[in-house]
């Protein structure tokens, strides 16, 4: 980003040995050196930088870090819900218009009938598969197109917001454009890597989604390229690897638990049931749809928020990033 020279860390000579004594205060302890943790000075948190923005300029607890995605949301309401409302009402149209013509017409392999033959059974079962396998390829492509787009913007906005800058949505949108491509590649590598390795083994792919959890605030606000980015997320969780699991972990589990408890009234309206299976029709299609609209405007934020502000905690801790920010926001 333009305002942290492209967030790519702090410049170790502004880094003082010593710092001037506050009239009528103690000295407050130095930042520590480039690549050194941050350590915790007596009982209370680090000093830190004041708090422009949405998080204090200091390295966060949990709690801060889920304050401070909320605290952006509704900082920058038209831009964090007006962009994921849209990217939400495109995936539910392409993903409603799969369902409605290509899931499979499960009743006819139910009414075949006891005069089916065994190659009509077979038949009809591998069609059915086959149109269930090509729903879910389709909606697996639809969520990582419209999740590149929307996570792209919102690490933008979310570097304005912990400055406590304003930022129109052109603004955001110029800076985040030219990072979609990169960003698209390093989507589909993560997603790769995650999904190879969940497949061989839950535990690779469980460590893999954290070691490469960073990627994408790190390809934004560092304007990296792909390697590049997936590098400096295994750099700065190496060391945190727990910590950095549990948080994205917590944050995973209350934006499902938030986006279920949204979507059921509508499966329900639906004439469905709460385990997913709705009418085949126009009527409960859309309705279940606008559901996944409502949850996907609220959850798909938040989850973008927490890992881009665990990026920045993990700069600050491991990088001093804390000085830096203070410095362009004007604090420090």
């Amino acid at each position: 980003m333009s305002d942290t020279g492209g967030w790519a860390g702090p410049d170790p000579k502004d880094r003082p040995d010593d710092a001037t004594p506050p009239a009528g205060g103690p000295i407050p302890p130095a930042p520590p050196p480039p690549g050194a943790p941050y350590q915790q000075y007596g009982w209370g948190p680090p000093p830190g930088y004041g708090k422009p923005g949405v998080i204090p300029l200091r390295p966060l607890s949990v709690s801060e870090i889920l304050d401070g995605a909320i605290a952006t949301m509704r900082r920058h309401p038209g831009l964090v819900f007006g962009s994921s409302a849209v990217v939400a009402v495109v995936a539910a149209v392409l993903q409603l218009l799969a369902s409605r013509y290509l899931l499979p017409d499960v009743s006819a392999l139910q009414n075949l009938g006891p005069a089916a033959t065994d190659q009509q059974v077979q038949n009809a079962a591998l069609k059915a598969l086959g149109d269930t396998g090509l729903v879910t390829g389709i909606a697996l492509i639809i969520t990582v197109l419209t999740q590149t787009f929307l996570s792209g913007f919102l690490t933008v906005v979310i570097g304005k917001a912990v400055l406590g800058r304003p930022v129109t949505f052109a603004e955001a949108m110029a800076e985040a454009r030219p990072r979609f491509l990169p960003l698209l590649g390093a989507t589909i590598v993560y997603s790769l890597a995650v999904g190879f390795g969940s497949v061989l083994c839950l535990i690779p792919g469980i460590w893999l989604f954290t070691l490469l959890g960073l990627t994408t605030p790190a390809l934004v606000l560092e304007r990296g390229r792909v390697g590049e980015s997936l590098s400096r997320s295994r750099q700065l969780v190496s060391g945190s690897w727990w910590r950095c699991f549990g948080i994205l972990l917590l944050a995973g589990l209350i934006a499902t638990v938030l986006q279920y408890l949204i979507d059921i009234p509508f499966r329900l309206l639906a004439g469905g049931t709460i385990t997913g299976e709705v009418p085949a029709g126009w009527g409960g299609l859309l309705v279940v749809a606008l559901g996944q609209v409502i949850a996907l405007t609220i959850v798909q934020p938040f989850a973008a928020n927490t890992t881009a502000l665990l990026y920045i905690d993990q700069r600050m801790r491991k990088e001093g990033m804390d000085l830096q920010l203070a410095r362009a926001a004007g604090t420090a």
